[in-house]
C-alpha cells in the first residue's frame, strides 16, 4: 500500500501532465445544472415517456468513486446538491479522452457534458460526450470515502469530515436551516434585526469570564463581548419597540460537549412585555423552528422524544429545589448553611465561592439533569439576577425564568430591571464582588448606567443559545457537533 507522501507525489506528477496538456485549474465552468437539478430533469422526462433526455446537461462535482470496465468508464461526482453518475465511453469521447481517464483520482473535480439517461440498476447518469477536469487534488481523501471516524480529527480538519460524512453535511444543512427560521420568526413579528460592538469596554450583561484584546491605536485594552444585551437596551431607551441580534459572543470558560469559548448567541427585547409574555414567545419560537426545520413537534433525541406540541411545564426555582432535590431554599439563606448542604450532598465548590455560585451549583448537579422534557422555571434569588426586575410581592426572587430541555438550559429570560437607581445598586454589588475576587461577576457598566437615567420602558428580554437549539433539532448530544469549527486543545495536549 503506497504511503500518503508517494500518493502525493503520484498526483504531483499527473499535475504536471495536466497542465501541459492545457488548463489544470481553469477559473470559469460551463455547468448548467446541479446534480439535484440534472435527476430532477431526467425525472420529469421520464415522466412523460422519454427515456433519454435529448437536450444535453453539464454538471460539476469531486470525483467519489471510479471504476473501468474496458472500453467504458463510470465515475461518481458529488457537488452541494447531492451525487449523480457519469459513463464514459471511449467511442463517445475519444481514444485519447478515455486514456487521459487515467490523470484523474478521488478527489479530483471534473466537469462534464452529455444527455442523461436510467441505467439497468435504475441510477440516473449522464452519458458523457465531453469532458475536463477543474481542479487536481494533490492529497487523497479519508479512508476512500468511507468515512472519516476519529472524532478529534473530524473536528480538527473539518473540511475532511464534510467531504467523508453525510450525516455532517446533513447537520450544517439543518443548522443553517435553524437560524434562517429563527430570523423569519422574528421578522415575522415586526422585531427590528441590529448589530452590536463586538469589541466592548465593558464586559456586561452576563456572569461569565471575558476575553481581553487590546487596541493598539486607542492605547487601551478591550474585551471580547460576553453578551449582546447591554446595547440592545440602549435601543429600546432610544425609541425602539422590538430588536433582536443574531451575534457571536465569548466566554473565557472551559471546553466540554456543552460549552464552546465562542457561539451564537439570540438576544431579543420587546418594550411593554414582560417575562411572562416572553414565555409565551418562547413556545412559539421553539414550534415555529421545530415545525419549518424537523418537520415535527415531537422531535426525536436519543432514548427521548422531546414533546414540544404540549404547553411546556412550569414550576418555580423554589418548588423544583424541592420536588428534585428535596432543598427547601428559605431555610438557607446564609452562605454557612449552604455550604452544609452542598457538602451533604456532595456537590463541589471552591473555598471563596458566594451563596449564589453554590445555589447554582445545586441546581445544575441536582435539577438540571431532571428536566428533559420543556420547563420553564420561573421566580430566581435575586443574588441571581443582577439584571431583572424583582417581584412586587417577593422582593427576594426576580422575574426571571430559564427554559431547560433534554437536562441543560436552552433559554433564560427576564422583565428588565428599568429602574436606574437600583441597577447602580446592584451593578455596585457585583463589582465589588468582582473586586473580591470573583471573575465571574457582573461588571458595573458606567456608559449603560448613564443611559439607563434618561428612562428604558418595561419589556422583556430573552437569550437563547443558538447551538443548543441546533442540538435539540438534529439529535445531537455534542456542541462540536453543530459548530462547524470547534475550539480544540493542541494537539500535544
Amino acid at each position: 500500500m503506497p504511503s500518503e507522501e508517494e500518493l502525493i507525489a503520484q498526483r504531483l506528477e499527473k499535475r504536471e501532465r495536466l497542465l501541459a496538456a492545457g488548463e489544470a485549474y481553469p477559473a470559469r465552468t460551463g455547468r448548467t445544472h446541479t446534480a439535484a437539478a440534472a435527476v430532477a430533469e431526467l425525472e420529469a422526462s421520464e415522466a412523460v415517456g422519454v427515456e433519454r433526455t435529448e437536450r444535453p446537461v453539464t454538471v460539476t462535482g469531486r470525483i467519489a468513486a471510479q471504476r473501468t470496465m474496458g472500453k467504458a468508464a463510470f465515475l461518481d461526482v458529488r457537488d452541494g446538491s447531492g451525487r449523480i453518475q457519469l459513463h464514459v465511453r471511449a467511442d463517445a469521447v475519444g481514444p485519447e479522452a478515455f486514456a487521459a481517464l487515467d490523470l484523474l483520482d478521488l478527489g479530483d473535480f471534473i466537469e462534464a457534458s452529455g444527455p442523461l439517461f436510467r441505467t439497468r440498476t435504475g441510477e440516473p447518469t449522464v452519458a458523457v460526450t465531453s469532458y475536463r477536469v477543474l481542479v487536481k487534488a494533490l492529497r487523497p481523501p479519508p479512508e476512500k470515502w468511507h468515512g472519516l471516524q476519529d472524532v478529534e480529527a473530524r473536528y480538527r480538519q473539518r473540511h475532511l469530515d464534510l467531504m467523508a460524512n453525510e450525516r455532517s453535511r446533513e447537520i450544517a444543512r439543518t443548522s443553517a436551516a435553524v437560524v434562517a427560521s429563527v430570523r423569519r420568526f422574528f421578522h415575522e413579528r415586526d422585531f427590528m434585526e441590529v448589530e452590536t460592538p463586538v469589541l466592548q469596554t465593558e464586559a456586561g450583561g452576563a456572569a461569565a469570564r471575558p476575553f481581553v484584546t487590546h487596541h493598539n491605536a486607542l492605547g487601551r485594552d478591550l474585551f471580547l463581548r460576553i453578551s449582546l444585551e447591554l446595547h440592545l437596551k440602549r435601543l429600546l431607551i432610544g425609541g425602539f419597540d422590538r430588536v433582536f441580534e443574531l451575534g457571536r459572543v465569548f466566554r473565557n470558560e472551559g471546553v466540554s460537549t456543552r460549552h464552546n469559548p465562542e457561539f451564537t448567541l439570540l438576544e431579543s427585547y420587546e418594550a411593554y412585555a414582560d417575562y411572562h409574555d416572553v414565555a409565551r414567545m418562547v413556545e412559539e419560537l421553539l414550534r415555529h423552528v421545530a415545525a419549518e426545520v424537523a418537520g415535527t413537534l415531537h422531535v426525536p433525541h436519543g432514548e427521548h422524544v422531546i414533546d414540544l406540541e404540549s404547553p411546556f411545564a412550569r414550576t418555580t426555582y423554589r418548588q423544583a429545589l424541592v420536588e428534585h432535590a428535596g432543598i427547601d431554599l428559605g431555610a438557607h439563606r446564609d452562605l454557612e448553611s449552604l455550604r452544609a448542604v452542598a457538602r451533604a450532598r456532595n456537590v463541589p465548590f471552591e473555598a471563596k465561592a458566594s451563596w449564589a455560585t453554590i445555589l447554582d451549583g445545586l441546581m445544575s448537579a441536582l435539577v438540571e439533569p431532571h428536566l428533559v422534557q420543556p420547563t420553564f422555571i420561573f421566580d430566581y434569588p435575586t443574588e441571581l439576577s443582577p439584571l431583572a426586575k424583582r417581584k412586587v410581592d417577593d422582593p427576594e426572587v426576580v422575574e426571571r425564568f430559564e427554559l431547560f430541555v433534554l437536562g441543560r438550559e436552552l433559554a433564560n429570560a427576564y422583565s428588565e430591571l428599568n429602574d436606574p437607581v437600583e441597577q447602580r445598586e446592584r451593578m455596585l454589588a457585583q463589582a465589588a464582588k468582582a473586586a473580591g475576587g470573583d471573575e465571574e461577576a457582573e461588571v458595573a457598566d458606567e456608559d449603560f448606567l448613564e443611559a439607563l437615567e434618561y428612562g428604558m420602558p418595561p419589556a422583556g428580554g430573552l437569550g437563547i443559545g443558538i447551538e443548543r437549539l441546533m442540538m435539540l433539532v438534529t439529535g445531537e448530544h455534542s456542541i462540536r457537533e453543530v459548530i462547524l469549527f470547534p475550539a480544540m486543545r493542541g494537539r500535544s495536549e
